[in-house]
């Protein structure tokens, strides 16, 4: 605290300084009979230099301080779209586990095999979830695998049939920002397969080329009804943070189908 009050002063200090001549100047031209003044023109030249340089050094001294603050300023707002990504990831699906928690413990007695099943692929998704969640980016063949762990989950959960069709035209070492599809993936399940009693299904697609990441979802639902919730929410919000002005998103409703499509370009 002390020192940055003598900083403080010392800042005070050089500023008044530095307008010292400037002031004189002035002074000269108004109270004298002086049409024109020569700045440091009455100065000894030793003296004129002194404060030429100590001119130069404030200048230098400022632009370096500017640099600095700049610096200052883009670290600062790269952490905190850090530390808003992350508490994005960390909303990513927590429902979905405590609903899956909640099946198993009804599950265990009933049907054991069923349940060890369900519990190795549950501990495969929160490990990848953790994990693989806090890289910047991850294969698109983890992802898939991920995604494929969340279905047969789905499958072996509900007490009906599924067709879930999923087609991938992918370079298996291409990189992509982690959890990114499965919010599109929950929102189908969420509000498609849990409401139809029977035809459910969810066709999804995901292909990438050189410069671009296609992935496409569509499902069947009984009643319209508002699919923009807090996981779409983080999902437009982290798009705009990692591939600002480099995605797509859109949506669309057709009587009792619903279709999402995202777009990533790789610049």
């Amino acid at each position: 605290m002390i020192l940055k009050r003598n900083i403080k002063w010392i800042v005070i200090a050089l500023l008044l300084m530095a307008i010292v001549p400037v002031i004189i100047t002035v002074y000269e031209v108004i109270f004298t009979e002086n049409k024109s003044v020569v700045f440091l023109g009455n100065y000894h030249p030793k003296v004129a230099i002194i404060v030429i340089c100590y001119y130069v050094l404030l200048f230098c001294l400022g632009v370096v301080w500017l640099v600095r603050e700049i610096i200052f300023i883009t670290k600062l707002k790269n952490e905190k779209m850090k530390a808003e990504l992350m508490l994005l990831k960390s909303q990513v699906s927590p429902h979905f586990f405590f609903n899956m928690l909640n099946n198993l413990f009804g599950m265990v007695a009933k049907d054991p095999k069923t349940a060890q099943e369900l519990i190795l692929k549950l501990s495969d998704m929160m490990r990848y979830s953790i994990y693989e969640g806090e890289k910047e980016t991850v294969t698109i063949q983890e992802e898939i695998d991920f995604l494929n762990n969340y279905i047969e989950l789905h499958k072996m959960r509900y007490h009906k049939q599924i067709n879930v069709d999923f087609k991938c035209e992918i370079d298996e070492n291409q990189k992509v920002v982690p959890l990114l599809f499965i919010i599109l993936l929950e929102n189908a399940f969420k509000h498609g397969v849990e409401n139809l009693r029977e035809n459910a299904y969810i066709k999804m697609s995901l292909a990438s080329s050189k410069n671009e990441i296609f992935f496409s979802i569509e499902n069947n639902f009984e009643k319209a009804e508002n699919q923009s919730g807090i996981g779409l929410k983080n999902l437009k919000r982290r798009l705009e943070l990692i591939y600002p002005n480099q995605h797509e998103l859109t949506f669309s409703v057709n009587e009792n189908i619903y279709k999402a499509q995202l777009i990533l370009k790789q610049l």
